[in-house]
């Protein structure tokens, strides 16, 4: 029994030890609370903003120090997943908004309401926090978000002779269509649309001549539904690739940044692009190349488009919540988020960040941009369960056939409606 016995505490000493190894290591003994927080933030000034806001944070509260980890946004789902499924995801967790439905419907993610302070609540409009909620719960604290914008050749644009828009008198969806005609030219096209992925453009997009898409009974149940309103944007693709010959067919398939070379060469003289690609502009066009940042187009709801904010959230199984929670609280001050924002080329969500006169220059766009943050709402799909599947089987290759020309607009509504529909019915049952 003595042998046994022996043998049964080297055993479990041994597993300890090998526990030990996998893990991060022994919580400290001296109360101090240690918070993993994992940042996509990639481009260099972003990266800056988060390990210097890190830094300070550490510096001030010694008792609760916060260990920086660099995530990325490829990958980003699949490895929350396995960190949530392992019980090794961070405390304090970076993403967007419309990744989050998966994670906060699992049980993944701590509801915040009872967690956040009232400053902080209260910082950031309804409208964005509506990004976060799934159920009656917030999963997540919005805080940079980024509108679709026109970068303009402005050389060509004045060459041209058309009505530059403004936020205060956008062109409407009409006005635009005729705008790339006129931009057009032998070696030149009004406009490139980069629609790798032109699901969420279209969407999008769609909220600001009051197409939704998407529709909630009374049961609680989403069904797809393409009216007028919804066809508005697809069409106007459709027809400035293949009847105007405004627009290039070739960059249907393109990335935004795919463009950039041909719109540097005046191969384009528009190309619409969310918000954060200007720092690429700034980076990489050549010395004399004068562009401008233009409002999307205007429909019956004005400038109103969807977006997907970035958010903080927290770990379900952190034994920290109130921490994480104050860590937040103090990144998402006015002017750090302010620093954020500067640093991803994006909008703060904040009501008194985005009055911060760095924000409202026209240099490199900003005050455009900022104009369009009292227009955002929140993406259709956002809370839409079988999205994903529908986006990817049903939505994206039908979308890419019609831009191209290969089906016709009867043909896009049967298949976004009919066959999305029994999509979406089998999560609905």
């Amino acid at each position: 029994m003595w042998k046994v016995m022996q043998l049964t505490r080297a055993l479990a000493a041994s597993l300890t030890l090998l526990l030990a190894g996998c893990s991060s290591g022994p919580e400290p003994t001296d109360g101090r609370v240690t918070l993993e927080f994992q940042s996509l933030a990639w481009q260099k000034e972003s990266v800056d903003a988060n390990k210097e806001l890190v830094k300070e944070w550490n510096a001030a509260h010694p008792g609760i120090q916060v260990k920086y980890v660099q995530g990325s946004w490829d990958s980003v789902h699949d490895q929350l997943l396995t960190a949530f499924e392992g019980g090794e995801a961070p405390d304090i967790i970076h993403d967007a908004s419309d990744d989050l439905a998966d994670f906060a419907y699992g049980g993944y993610l701590a509801d915040l309401r009872d967690h956040l302070p009232a400053r902080l609540k209260s910082a950031i409009p309804q409208r964005s926090w509506d990004t976060a909620t799934f159920g009656n719960g917030i999963y997540g604290v919005p805080f940079l978000q980024e509108p679709r914008v026109l970068i303009a050749n402005a050389t060509l644009l004045k060459k041209s002779g058309v009505r530059v828009p403004t936020p205060e008198r956008p062109w409407t969806w009409a006005e635009f269509r005729q705008a790339a005609r006129r931009l057009s030219g032998k070696d030149t096209y009004g406009v490139a649309w980069p629609l790798k992925e032109p699901v969420s453009a279209t969407l999008n997009l769609s909220l600001s001549t009051g197409g939704r898409m998407f529709h909630r009974g009374r049961d609680g149940k989403v069904t797809v539904r393409f009216g007028a309103a919804d066809a508005v944007v697809p069409r106007t693709v459709h027809d400035q690739v293949n009847v105007d010959d405004s627009a290039s067919g070739t960059t249907l398939g393109m990335g935004g940044s795919d463009t950039l070379p041909g719109f540097f060469a005046g191969k384009y003289a528009m190309v619409p692009l969310g918000f954060s690609y200007r720092q690429q502009i700034v980076q990489q066009a050549p010395k004399g190349f004068d562009w401008q940042v233009l409002p999307a187009p205007a429909g019956a709801d004005g400038l109103t488009q969807g977006v997907s904010p970035q958010t903080l959230s927290v770990s379900e199984d952190s034994p920290h919540k109130k921490e994480a929670a104050e860590f937040i609280d103090f990144l998402l001050q006015p002017r750090n988020m302010v620093r954020l924002a500067l640093g991803d080329w994006m909008l703060p969500t904040g009501t008194q960040a985005l009055e911060d006169p760095a924000l409202h220059t026209g240099k490199n766009g900003w005050a455009t941009g900022t104009a369009l943050a009292a227009h955002l709402r929140s993406a259709p799909a956002q809370s839409v369960r079988g999205y994903p599947e529908w986006k990817d089987k049903v939505a994206t290759p039908a979308l890419q056939e019609y831009y191209s020309g290969a089906i016709g607009l009867g043909e896009l509504r049967h298949r976004l409606v009919d066959d999305g529909n029994l999509v979406l019915a089998r999560y609905q049952r």
